[in-house]
């Protein structure tokens, strides 16, 4: 019966990928006269965290065992999901056939074109075996993109009990002065992750909710931090940001480092538990008072994601669709549970006993009830959204806070009103639209001064503002620069990436001619 079912699954796929012209949508399976029996070679990028790999791989060897026939070479790397979406972006091409990423990275994956889409049987499929929200995180516009594999992208509070009272969990003062003295940290990323420090923002009822069209391009925000209930948060972030406990991080290692407080995820409930021991607490996060009224720290909440890249191979695509269904079973995300910690998105998984009495995943239930689903948001917003905690660290008067909303307001506001192009590359993620990266316009050329970092070659492309897929096609680059490699249009025709050697460079684009000129300075 199961293969049999593989085989219709199969016919399917074949027949929806002719129709598609050869692989943007995917995911129900080839077959009819043909077969997926056959070897092929996957590269597969999954989290870096110690044992994924290893457990990977044994899945990948159930996979094959349930699916005699189908042999699969698998060369499987530890990359971060974050890193992931960034490498797929910069090389469709060369990435990897099935990689993992968290939910914020869809929209400028699906606009890169690096994810095939599910077709209608996988769709009903992951819908069935899935939560609700975990299908709407890996959902653009109606069209699924790719598979949940966690619902755990939240975060709350791991605390050390022998330091932090039981009585003042839902405290944020007490809590900090609980550890101020013992001697220990709090931490959490405030001024370094936008991520982290929006929990303030949601606490008092503030928004960040952005809007994307039919090809994931960012059309809108309603963006209300920048607010009298903004004010109150930042009053409430600095209560943390002006303590001597304060510690920005978010790594289960510091509390064997000093700390006594860690606002962090279910990824990390296994090493804290194995640092703390008897001592080992979670929680959901606690509240802040500002004058007089109280504040529950809101999270968001989220998902990890697992997809799979366009494939000229229809069978190696279906292939590819098939793993990735099963490595986002019931049983792997259970076996993921029992290794890392990591909260299913399978309603079977979640209703197993473990998972249930789980005291990492019951602190993120518990701050589920505030915290805000994780939408599609835009590239610049986070690096924009931790300069006004960068403020609230040193300002010591309401108008200063105030000057700091107000800044932030603008750079967002600024994301949609951008005219002419922006030169963008891996030293800025990518991002199309960060204010500092636009070109001056000279009629009908771009100028724009960029220093690409003393790291490693950097790649960068012209796009106009605000949309990736704008990308301008270079046609002919006058090397006035050390170029890492020399420009080929004619190969380089997808991506029209300029790998550029750490320097400074003035770099000009002729709007009418779409050639660009790069001087080192």
């Amino acid at each position: 019966m199961k293969k049999l079912l593989t085989v219709m699954l199969c016919l399917a796929m074949l027949i929806s990928m002719a129709a598609c012209g050869g692989g943007k949508q995917g995911g129900d399976t080839p077959s009819g006269g043909d077969t997926l029996d056959g070897t092929y070679d996957l590269t597969i990028w999954v989290s870096e965290s110690d044992g994924v790999k290893e457990l990977t791989q044994k899945q990948i060897e159930a996979f094959m065992k349930a699916n005699p026939g189908i042999k699969i070479n698998a060369t499987i790397e530890g990359v971060t999901e974050a890193d992931s979406a960034t490498l797929m972006i910069t090389d469709v091409e060369s990435g990897a056939d099935i990689y993992c990423f968290a939910q914020d990275q869809l929209a400028r994956l699906v606009m890169a074109n690096a994810l095939n889409a599910l077709g209608e049987k996988a769709s009903a499929t992951v819908k069935e075996l899935n939560d609700e929200i975990s299908v709407g995180a890996a959902t653009v516009n109606g069209q699924l993109y790719c598979y949940p594999m966690t619902s755990d992208n939240g975060y709350y509070m791991y605390y050390d009990k022998s330091v932090v009272k039981e009585e003042h969990l839902d405290s944020l003062e007490d809590i900090i002065a609980d550890c101020e003295a013992a001697n220990k940290l709090f931490s959490m990323e405030l001024e370094t992750s936008a991520w982290y420090n929006a929990a303030f923002f949601f606490a008092t009822g503030c928004k960040s909710e952005w809007t994307t069209d039919s090809n994931a391009n960012f059309t809108g925000v309603n963006d209300t931090f920048d607010s009298p209930e903004g004010l109150i948060a930042l009053k409430g972030m600095q209560k943390l940001l002006k303590s001597p406990a304060y510690n920005s991080s978010s790594g289960a290692s510091d509390f064997g480092k000093g700390s006594a407080v860690v606002v962090s995820g279910p990824w990390a409930s296994a090493d804290v538990q194995a640092i703390l021991g008897a001592n080992y607490g979670a929680t959901d996060l606690p509240s802040f008072t500002v004058d007089g009224k109280s504040y529950h720290l809101g999270s968001f909440s989220g998902n990890k994601l697992m997809g799979v890249k366009p494939q000229t191979d229809a069978k190696k695509g279906a292939v590819c669709q098939q793993l990735a269904l099963y490595l986002t079973n019931e049983e792997c995300q259970l076996q993921r549970f029992e290794l890392k910690g990591w909260g299913p998105s399978n309603k079977k998984a979640q209703e197993n006993e473990a998972v249930k009495n789980d005291v990492a995943l019951n602190a993120l239930a518990a701050q589920n009830e505030y915290a805000v689903p994780q939408g599609q948001i835009h590239g610049s917003w986070w690096g924009i959204a931790t300069n006004y905690a960068a403020a609230a660290k040193t300002a010591t008067t309401d108008a200063e806070l105030e000057e700091a909303l107000h800044a932030y307001k603008a750079a967002i506001d600024g994301l949609f009103s951008l005219e002419g192009y922006i030169f963008v590359g891996a030293w800025n993620g990518w991002d199309n639209a960060d204010t500092g990266m636009s070109m001056e316009k000279n009629n009908e050329s771009y100028t724009i001064t960029v220093d690409v970092p003393q790291s490693d070659y950097m790649g960068g492309r012209i796009v106009a503002a605000g949309a990736w897929d704008t990308d301008k096609g270079c046609q002919q680059v006058t090397e006035g620069a050390d170029l890492i490699q020399p420009y080929d249009a004619a190969s380089n025709a997808d991506n029209n990436i300029i790998f550029l050697n750490p320097g400074k460079y003035t770099v000009t684009y002729n709007a009418s001619s779409g050639d660009i000129t790069i001087v080192a300075q």
